[in-house]
């Protein structure tokens, strides 16, 4: 049975649990009263929910090939969000974008090529733009920033196509536990232990959230069929951990969101943060 065939199944498990949560999701928000705060905000979310799950689901459906162009397109757009806010110059993104789209296609056609000549030939390319120019000023700093985006964007998102049937577990986790932490923060975050933050970078990221997640990213994994402790214990670090990441990509580069075109989150980044270094964390203690 093939990679593909089996990620395709988790994609069949996982449409049901999505689509009753989306349900009911539509549901309460469309519930909310008018004085409700964040009633427009989360509307937007909600549908910005119920357009990228298709998409994301749906190539799994597609096989390995529509999956290594869920990868790159991620990849390409992510990239270029992170370009932006590192201030990096034309060659570096040039860089990244071949990066979105080369090593997810290795992942697709030579997995078994992603290995330390992989991790050297990103080494050397991420170097390459400053080297060949001459940057004695910013090279450094360039080079360093763009082995960072390589490696958390592009290396991180070739999981969707490595993982098979447990990317489909992890992405639908995720999406679970962003949505746990939201409710677990507001819920339980107010007073108490819960309510403290866990990081100057995102003073309203709580340990409430943490728990709210926990819960959230459990769940998520035993309805597709796919719980276990370690993929639990990656998903929900990754879940901690990119936000965070992010957060302090952000906060260097003195803005709030990655990019302003998605509705009720901002930039791509500000989706998928948790999601990439889950998918990371995930390829360390599977693969």
């Amino acid at each position: 049975m093939s990679a593909a065939f089996v990620a395709g199944e988790a994609a069949g498990r996982a449409v049901p649990v999505v689509a009753g949560v989306l349900g009911v999701g539509g549901v309460a928000v469309a519930a909310l009263p008018s004085g409700v705060r964040m009633r427009a905000e989360l509307r937007k979310r909600w549908r910005t929910w119920a357009l990228s799950a298709p998409l994301f689901l749906g190539a799994f459906f597609l096989g390995r090939a529509g999956v290594f162009a869920l990868a790159a397109g991620l990849g390409v757009v992510a990239v270029g969000e992170y370009a932006r806010m590192a201030g990096l110059p034309r060659g570096d993104r040039a860089v990244l974008w071949a990066g979105a789209v080369a090593v997810p296609g290795l992942a697709w056609v030579a997995p078994d090529a992603l290995d330390l000549r992989t991790a050297g030939g990103l080494l050397i390319a991420a170097a390459l733009a400053s080297l060949l120019s001459g940057d004695a000023t910013h090279g450094f700093t360039h080079t360093s920033r763009t082995v960072f985006g390589l490696l958390w964007i592009p290396v991180s998102l070739s999981g969707l196509v490595l993982l098979g049937d447990t990317a489909v577990a992890v992405g639908v986790a995720v999406a679970f536990g962003d949505v746990g932490a939201w409710c677990g923060g507001t819920a339980l975050g107010r007073t108490g232990f819960l309510s403290r933050p866990l990081s100057p970078l995102s003073p309203n990221k709580t340990w409430a959230g943490v728990v709210g997640a926990a819960a959230a990213t459990a769940g998520a994994l035993a309805a597709v069929g796919a719980f276990s402790p370690v993929l639990w214990a990656a998903v929900l670090v990754g879940c901690v951990l990119g936000d965070l990441l992010e957060s302090m990509v952000k906060r260097e580069a003195g803005v709030k969101d990655a990019g302003s075109w998605l509705p009720g989150f901002g930039g791509l980044l500000d989706r998928i943060d948790s999601l990439l270094v889950a998918l990371l964390l995930t390829m360390v203690v599977t693969l």
